[in-house]
């Protein structure tokens, strides 16, 4: 059995530094403290900052190979800590334990692939002499650092999220400061312990703080920092972009992901998939699987196996092996989404299964003729909730999948390439999957939203382009 220490440090300049301990972070299923860790002060972040600074410099003079060799080793170290790291996961944010290792599979994953990519920040040579006045001129451009980031993570996936700002900002040079969710440090603080073993790193190039609110304004509005990369709810996320003042924003926000079920679709299929993507860590995912729309011909039969499927998950402690249903995030807001499931209910919607909540602990729940006002429509639930309805044409489909001041991920059930194309054209979202669910994200692939979904890009490759500017070279042949 792992166990986890009584205390743990923040990452300052690169050093580990106990300040006190004065954030206490649960079990997210016995409710009791399971470790301390310490807490950043105003002052500590102003330090980590200025730390940031005086490291973009050398960060960005770091060889390719320099860069490439830091994130192997902590590839090695991740797979090393392996069960470390999913049994800190699996207490601090209350996720299944075959969750937990799931996610810290994908955290090596994306940092592999950082690896690979931090030889591959290509420039391109341009021609210039498209007029006479050009004659004899020639352009080329290459990325550069954009210089010092600043990285705020979320509690759902701690692990995977920090590591999609923090292996990219290494394969490109930038230097860091994070802030991860208070509720969920260790992960990103046991990242910080194995970068902080990579002596090529210059002092400052990354800092790891766990802060509260006061304070935490410095890592949206210093102007030393030249990105702000957050990934969390839409209400923070756009208050944040409002405050950073010059510097480049990226958002990674939340979503109510509808899925489509077509009636050429393999049920069993789609089945297990949406079980999958509705349910997973307890639908506390930003692409989970909200709404689904499912064909009017097989409606009734997808229904009934649904709710057969649903009311046999089994809820408990997430340390238990045959746990499939954990703890939400709090007891705040289980009871948040427990009020929109009754608010339903009360307004004429069908309860199929589910729909208990005690403590942070709340039911599996699927639910059909759900009025298109309720919360569990129109917001993100991010809980386990499923709401179903039904179509007889794909275009009314597609217009209910845009229906949402989301625009995150949809997933498409069908066998009908033509409707797929017309889906691709036709929806406002970040990312479209067929056959399969909305929640199934590759960590090397695009992935953010429109609308209120965010903006930007994370996947590996494309991090790093927000994380870099061009800079261009003119030269006139003598």
């Amino acid at each position: 059995m792992v166990q986890l220490k009584d205390v743990y440090p923040l990452y300052l300049n690169n050093k580990a530094a106990q300040p006190n301990t004065d954030l206490e972070v649960t079990d997210k299923f016995t409710g009791e403290v399971a470790f301390r860790c310490a807490l950043a002060t105003p002052d500590v972040i102003q330090e980590a900052i200025a730390g940031a600074v005086r490291a973009a410099e050398p960060m960005a003079r770091l060889a390719s190979y320099e860069k490439r060799d830091v994130l192997d080793h902590c590839v090695g170290r991740f797979r090393e800590r392996f069960d470390e790291l999913a049994y800190a996961l699996c207490i601090e944010a209350g996720k299944p334990i075959a969750d937990s290792e799931g996610e810290v599979t994908r955290l090596i994953d994306t940092f592999r692939i950082a690896s690979e990519e931090a030889t591959r920040n290509y420039g391109e040579v341009q021609p210039l002499d498209i007029s006479p006045r050009a004659k004899g001129y020639m352009g080329m451009w290459k990325r550069v650092p954009i210089g010092p980031c600043s990285f705020i993570s979320p509690f759902n996936f701690p692990l995977n999220l920090a590591a999609h700002k923090i292996a990219p900002a290494i394969a490109v040079g930038c230097p860091f400061v994070m802030k991860p969710a208070s509720m969920t440090p260790l992960g990103a603080i046991i990242m910080g312990e194995v970068l902080a073993e990579c002596d090529v790193l210059p002092e400052g190039a990354f800092s790891i703080l766990p802060a509260a609110r006061a304070g935490s304004d410095l890592f949206t509005t210093d102007e030393r920092l030249k990105l702000l990369s957050f990934t969390g709810s839409p209400g923070v996320g756009w208050e944040l972009k409002a405050k950073a003042g010059k510097k480049k924003v990226v958002l990674e926000l939340g979503g109510n992901a509808a899925v489509v079920v077509d009636k050429d679709a393999d049920l069993d299929h789609a089945l297990a998939r949406i079980v999958f993507g509705g349910y997973y860590q307890s639908g506390q995912s930003c692409i989970h699987v909200q709404r689904t729309i499912v064909h009017a011909d097989i409606y009734d039969q997808f229904r009934d196996m649904l709710a057969a499927k649903v009311k046999t998950l089994i809820s408990g402690d997430p340390k238990h092996r045959d746990t499939f249903i954990g703890p939400m995030i709090s007891a705040k807001e289980a009871s948040r989404l427990k009020g929109w499931i009754d608010e339903a209910v009360a307004k004429g919607a069908t309860l199929l299964a589910g729909g208990e909540c005690q403590g942070n602990m709340l039911q599996a729940t699927l639910l059909e003729n759900v009025p298109s006002g309720c919360a569990v429509v129109v917001e993100e639930a991010f809980g386990p909730v499923v709401v179903l309805s039904k179509f007889d044409d794909w275009d009314a489909a597609l217009a209910e999948v845009n229906d949402s001041k989301f625009g995150l991920q949809a997933g498409l059930f069908t066998r009908d390439i033509h409707k797929v194309l017309e889906a691709w054209d036709v929806l406002d979202v970040g990312g479209i999957v067929v056959n399969d669910v909305s929640s199934y994200r590759v960590d090397n692939m695009p992935y953010g939203g429109v609308k209120d979904s965010g903006l930007g890009r994370e996947g590996v490759r494309f991090a790093m382009e927000d994380m870099t500017e061009i800079r261009n070279l003119v030269i006139r042949r003598a």
